[in-house]
């Protein structure tokens, strides 16, 4: 017998071994008479969590009874608990967790306490993957170079997380170039199913995590329940408390149809991510059921589960099957567990893909899999899918549309511009010019188009001009450029991000393309930034065992990193000459990658066009050199002998494919490959520490400082804040993202951020990442709302992070602007559209905008996880009702604005109203508070999530 507790006399053991226990969700569905076999399975994984971790505490049988008779059409209005089994981390999100840990240890021992009671109860995971950039490329050595550049610049960070991994008894840490998180999760960390030792029993339950990435919903491929949440809020599930959420909706998503032949997994997602963000599942869960489903592979799943951020959906789950235990196969898993998977999920009746009407769902949503088409999507959000033979006139679109329209205003009655850069230089092709290939300084003027066969001659090759030098009117000489640039010329491709490097079909699809492709003599020109930046060494592993990376490394696309490259952000510097003539001249430009994200200055400042895509065809978008293509009817390039080339020429056939991934995927490479990651980096295990409960903080450092969030701490609760006579620090419209807000990419020495490293004598080419620097909340606040492509409406058309001073109007950086008001003791409130806080889930959004001294957000709407950060930092977001919004209510930022009836304890989703004053005239409008739950309430009331949890410990 076992002494496990036993609530609703469901603790069962498989076969009546007496030896492996579960919490029975059959013997649960029978004591309480009700049809739980009927559930989404994610709400049944979610209920058996519940159910195991019911202890009158944390956890009521109430919560459990409620789950239980959970209604798909209206679900209860209240707040669920949920216990997760463990946490995954990035080192861009897992370094300030791991800083604020290590601050609340000294407030622990500030107080005569023992800080190891600051400990994580459950295991965490962390993977350094987001600090490498891609400085080196095009080379065989690329790998190395980045490897080490990455080691000079964050030595100082790996130490800190080093000794997080020796300080703290569950936290393990995966050293940088083995791979990225989500990649590793889904081929290594990631059990599906989990035997514990507990009591003297062996305890069996599944899988469930959070993890600080917002993509780590990539994992709901394989079966397994998780999301993304704050690094606040992951500290909290660390720390053994629940994560809160309102009772989800279910979305179910009725996959039936084949994918037909030359469609892949990306083209599929795309289309998913564009219906699904038109449903508008923000906050929800999506549970894939139905033929369809069970036709894809766990590779395609994780795929689509991976963007369940872009669409908006918290998850985008897939039940476990026998894909999964192929999968779980496929990469080296132990047989034994496998049979476990098997045995546990069928004794929980989880295991299977659904049928119409086995399941109820809050809605259910169609989608004939043999209706995808090839396609991108950009070129500023994830969502904007395009179909492959539409993006050249929909590109043309785009250029002429008004900025404010999503566009790039391109006047119409101007001529696409011909740009040559050169050894020199550049110069325009449409203005007068010497043979000696002299700079044209000014503005470019009136130009002719190109005709259809000067745009396939004057695309980026080795050469731009390879046949023969291209004879212009106004030049006395030939002209020999090693690029021409117009708008829509690809400089950056890049295969990058877990997204797809995680999926066999499309990596061996893009290696038989550049294998065809080398073959017909087509190249790419060394101007475009090609990469290879996959999430796992076993990529490579099967890209030189079946050939093909060695066609990839001749058209450029060599390895440079295992990590998250240019996908976040860390594409690197381009070519001097390329980005001056980019900027000189006004070029849009574009990238292709094979990614999650491409929002505005995310891929590159300089690049203002950026499309996702498959693998497959980041590769051909890179021959062709451009984006303005029709794939259909444009050619490519030319063979060796002068004949076009085009892209049905180089596609591979689901033959060559599997043919491929046969020859190359073997179990035993995932074995060899994970079998001793500890050691797998020799720089990373002689970094040298001493193990010490406490963290010996260098007032010197640039990169690791103690955060200032329990300077004024007490025991009791705060008073609450003044949410009285705020002044605007900015007003913004829709589509406000993460990256906005807090930028992760290259810190500029003229901003706020950039000027304090120089006069800490930080050299501007050692400033590093915004993302490397998250230990620092010095620089952290300094870079927030700093993104270069920021629109703020007070700043008076300015890009990037500038707003004015009130009452004066006077022009400065928010920064800057926040010290005046904090001088001056002056609260702070932010205006936004919809969609505020879409993106990642970046703590920093959230804990920057609380160091501005910012008390509330009024907007539109909220993307869930930024909403649960800002409370999670005692910042209180309010929602806009139908019809009020900046423009309608005719703001400009020269008015106060005072909340009035939040009384002295708020309550989840309360109306209040917000006054707005200006000129002596007063205007009450009411808004919706976005405290969305009780635990939230007391998040907020006590000033956030780590004040609440350090009284906790503390035993108040």
């Amino acid at each position: 017998m076992t002494s496990l507790p036993n609530p609703f006399n469901a603790l069962k053991s498989l076969k009546n071994d007496n030896k492996r226990f579960y919490y029975s969700l059959p013997a649960l569905e029978e004591q309480e008479n009700c049809g739980i076999h009927r559930l989404p399975v994610s709400i049944r994984i979610m209920l058996e969590s519940l159910l195991r971790n019911c202890d009158g505490k944390r956890i009521k049988e109430e919560d459990v009874r409620q789950l239980a008779r959970w209604n798909p059409k209206k679900p209860q209005d209240l707040d669920l608990p949920f216990v997760v089994s463990r946490v995954i981390l990035q080192d861009f999100t897992g370094v300030p967790l791991l800083v604020d840990l290590a601050a609340m240890r000294d407030a622990v021992a500030q107080r005569e306490g023992d800080p190891k009671v600051v400990e994580p109860i459950v295991p965490v995971d962390l993977v350094v993957d987001h600090s490498v950039q891609v400085d080196r490329f095009g080379t065989d050595d690329s790998f190395l170079f980045n490897l080490k550049v990455e080691f000079e610049r964050n030595r100082e960070r790996y130490t800190f997380l080093k000794w997080g991994q020796e300080a703290f008894e569950t936290f393990k840490v995966v050293p940088p170039g083995i791979g990225i998180v989500h990649q590793v999760n889904l081929e290594h960390i990631a059990s599906v199913v989990t035997p514990k030792e507990e009591k003297n029993a062996t305890l069996i339950f599944p899988d469930t995590l959070v993890g600080t990435d917002s993509h780590t919903t990539m994992i709901n491929g394989l079966g397994v329940v998780g999301w993304g949440v704050g690094g606040i809020e992951a500290e909290a599930a660390m720390l053994n408390q629940p994560v809160y959420l309102q009772m989800p909706e279910v979305i179910g998503v009725h996959l039936d149809g084949q994918l037909r032949k030359g469609v892949t997994a990306t083209d599929l997602t795309l289309r998913i991510t564009e219906m699904l963000r038109k449903e508008k599942v923000v906050g929800k869960f999506v549970e894939f059921f139905g033929p369809g489903t069970a036709s894809l592979t766990v590779a395609d799943r994780a795929t689509i589960g991976n963007m369940a951020p872009e669409y908006g959906a918290t998850m985008g789950y897939f039940p476990v099957d026998d894909k999964t235990l192929d999968y779980l196969k496929m990469t080296g898993r132990d047989e034994s567990h496998i049979a476990l998977v098997k045995e546990y999920m069928q004794a929980q009746k989880l295991f299977g893909i659904p049928n119409k009407g086995d399941v109820e769902y809050t809605k259910v949503l169609e989608l004939d899999l043999s209706s995808i088409q090839p396609c991108v999507a950009g070129p500023k959000r994830p969502q904007d899918r395009i179909d492959l033979t539409s993006l050249k006139p929909k590109f043309q679109e785009i250029l002429k549309k008004d900025i404010s329209d999503g566009g790039y205003g391109i006047k119409t009655d101007e001529k696409p511009p011909m740009i040559c850069v050169h050894p020199e230089g550049s110069f325009s092709l449409h203005h007068p010019q010497d043979s000696g290939g002299k700079h044209v300084i000014g503005p470019h003027g009136g130009i002719m188009g190109w005709s259809e066969e000067e745009m396939v001659t004057n695309r980026p090759t080795n050469r731009a001009l390879p046949e023969q030098e291209h004879e212009h009117e106004h030049h006395t000489g030939p002209i020999a450029c090693d690029v021409v640039l117009s708008h829509g010329s690809v400089v950056i491709a890049a295969i990058t991000s877990c997204t797809n490097t995680s999926n066999p079909n499309v990596m061996v699809a893009a290696g038989l393309v550049a294998k065809k492709a080398v073959e017909k003599g087509l190249s790419v020109n060394s101007k475009v930034k090609t990469s290879l930046a996959p999430g796992s060494r076993v990529v490579t592993d099967y890209l030189e065992k079946t050939g093909l990376q060695s066609y990839l490394n001749k058209l450029g696309f060599q390895l440079v990193a295992y990590g998250c490259t240019t996908c976040i952000g860390n594409s690197g510097p381009l070519d001097e000459r390329v980005e001056e003539a980019i900027k000189n001249y006004d070029l849009v430009a574009a990238s292709v990658l094979s990614g999650n994200r491409n929002f505005e200055a995310r891929i590159h400042g300089s690049v203002k066009a950026n499309f996702l895509m498959s693998p497959p065809l980041v590769v051909a978008f890179a021959i062709a050199g451009r984006v303005n293509i029709d794939m259909e009817h444009d050619p490519l390039g030319y063979d060796t002998e002068g004949n076009p080339v085009f892209l049905k020429d180089i596609w591979p056939t689901p033959k060559e494919i599997e043919d491929a991934i046969k020859i190359g995927i073997q179990p035993k490479m995932f074995k060899e490959r994970y079998a001793n990651v500890l050691d797998e980096n020799p720089v990373w295990k002689e970094i040298p520490m001493k193990k010490s409960a406490l963290y010996a903080w260098d007032p010197n450092s640039t990169y690791i400082r103690n955060p200032p969030y329990f300077k004024d701490f007490t025991l009791e609760l705060p008073k609450q804040t003044s949410l009285q006579n705020m002044i605007p620090l900015a007003l913004f419209g829709d589509s406000v993202t993460t990256d906005h807000i807090s930028p992760a990419g290259a810190i500029r020495a003229d901003t706020p951020a950039g000027r304090y490293l120089l006069s800490l004598g930080v050299k501007e080419e050692d400033f590093n990442s915004y993302g490397s620097r998250r230990g620092n909340h010095e620089v952290m606040m300094r870079g927030t709302f700093a993104n270069i492509r920021l629109r703020n409406l007070m700043a008076g058309g300015k890009e990037g992070g500038h707003t004015k001073v009130m009452p004066e109007g006077k022009n400065m950086t928010i920064f800057e602007a926040a010290q005046a008001y904090a001088t001056r003791k002056v609260p702070l409130i932010i205006l936004a559209g919809k969609d505020y806080g879409m993106g990642s889930s970046r703590d920093w959004a959230a804990k920057g905008t609380v160091l501005l001294g910012v008390k509330a957000v009024v907007a539109g709407s909220f993307e869930r996880i930024h909403r649960s950060n800002l409370i999670g930092m005692g910042v209180l977001p309010l929602q806009f009702s139908e019809g009020d919004s900046v423009e309608s209510l005719g703001l400009t930022g020269e008015e106060t604005y005072s909340i009035l009836g939040m009384g002295e304890t708020p309550k989840p989703q309360q109306k209040v109203v917000l006054e707005i004053t200006k000129n002596g005239k007063k205007q009450q409008v009411q808004v919706l508070s976005r405290i969305d739950t009780i635990s939230e309430v007391e998040y907020y009331r006590h000033g956030g999530i780590l004040p609440f949890v350090l009284r906790h410990l503390l035993g108040h």
